[in-house]
This record gives C-alpha cells, structure tokens and sequence, in this order.
C-alpha cells in the first residue's frame, strides 16, 4: 500500500463488512483513508492499525451520520488534518426486514435516519466542502430494483439515495465532481447472512447467473473504479454490482 495519490477518502460505516473492504481498497490505490463508525471503535481501530501495517494511512472518525452536527465535525477534522476531503463514499446503513403492514414506528424510524438522512447530512457537507475534482459514491441497494416481500422500507431508503445521487450529480456542475451509487446484489457479510435460514441463503445465492453471492471485494472493487482515475468520465449513474441478478 501507499498514499502517493496524495488524496483523501471518507467511509462512512467502515469499521467491518463492505465499508472496511472499501477502506482497504481504497487505501491500497493511494487514498488516505478515514474509517467512520458510530459504536464499532475497536473494530475501526484494528482495520486503522492493519491500513497502516501494510503501509497505507489510515485514521478512524466516531460519528453517527444520522446526526448533522457529528457529520460536520467529522469533516472539520478532515479539514485540519488534512486540508480537506477529495472522495466520499456513504457506506453506512442498516436494515431491518418486516412487511409494511408489521412494521413499527422505532423501525421505520431508525432505517430513515441512518439510510436517508445520514446520507443526506454527509452528501450536504461533501457538496459545500469536497475539494474540486472530487468523487462521491454512494450506496444503494439492487433491492431498489428487486422490491422483494419485508423490504419495503428499506428499498424506498435505496431509491431515495438513487435519487439524490442523479440530482447532486447535477447540482455540482462546473466542479467537476462526479457523484453515482453502487447498488450491491447479496453480499455475505454479516449484515447480511445474520438471521436467514440456510435454505433462504441458498435461494439467494443462486438468483446471480454466476451462482454465488457477492464479496465484500466485489462490491469494494466497484466503488475503487468509480472514485479513482478511470471513473471519471461516469457520472449520475448507478452501477447493480450483483452478478447479473437485474
């Protein structure tokens, strides 16, 4: 690893599962890299501490992203630490699987304040504050396109990424920003696989034509491309890293 590009990442909710493959990958191409986490500090820590073994740079960055004021302290830090902040990627999120019909206020809730909130305060302080020339992707879901049966809320925070990412992409004309989404199929990681029987697991790992589920690489890989050199010309899109499933 090396940070010779010179250029600074933030990863929201990078502590383990997509986000700390996104942050390893990105610190391999050259980014210093800062591991945002809500709760997950040991975790965030020892990935830090791997980043920097293997000779990449890496700090760690408490904040819940569902709230503002910690969002933009977040950037501040990066701001002086750094003088400033080139590629954002809103990984954090969470998801909680009931049918509309069963689920509750504290559920609706918390799924709209982490999946679209939090991404919209990180999306404002990157849209007044990412240097020029910056890059923003942002996580969706294929269950945007999908819409299986209990992910209802969850997909609708999805296509309200989706759409935020076509609009900033716009907003930011003239400084030649890109903004696009990477919408993951199945992916084992723990989020994932936590509480679905095999048979389910099975189900879902063959939908891809390629007939596995996704790996946290896969999905890292994905966002590399669109934040670095050869994504620049992308722009306003979302890429289904799901093995064909749609």
């Amino acid at each position: 690893m090396s940070n010779a590009n010179g250029k600074v990442a933030v990863v929201t909710g990078s502590s383990r599962g997509i986000g700390a493959a996104i942050a390893e990958r990105l610190a391999s191409d050259g980014f210093t890299v800062i591991i945002n986490y809500a709760g997950g500090a040991t975790e965030a820590e020892a990935l830090a501490g791997k980043i920097e073994q293997g000779g990449g740079r890496a700090v760690t960055a408490q904040a819940d992203v569902s709230d503002a004021a910690a969002v933009a302290r977040m950037f501040d830090m990066a701001d002086a630490a750094f003088g400033g902040v080139d590629v954002l990627v809103n990984n954090a999120g969470i998801m909680r699987l009931t049918s509309v019909a069963d689920t509750d206020d504290a559920t609706f809730d918390s799924q709209i304040a982490i999946n679209l909130k939090g991404t919209f305060n990180t999306l404002r302080e990157a849209a007044r504050r990412l240097r020029n020339g910056g890059r923003i992707v942002n996580l969706s879901s294929s269950q945007a396109g999908l819409l299986h049966p209990t992910y209802g809320i969850y997909a609708a925070t999805k296509a309200a990424v989706e759409a935020m990412t076509h609009v900033l992409a716009k907003e930011l004309r003239g400084r030649n920003i890109t903004v696009n989404a990477v919408a993951p199929g199945p992916t084992a990681t723990k989020l994932f696989l936590d509480g679905k029987p095999k048979e389910v697991i099975d189900h879902l790992t063959r939908l891809a034509p390629l007939e596995r589920l996704g790996q946290p690489a896969d999905v890292a890989a994905a966002v590399a491309f669109l934040a670095g050199p050869d994504g620049g010309w992308i722009n306003g899109q979302v890429l289904r890293a799901n093995g064909g499933i749609i």
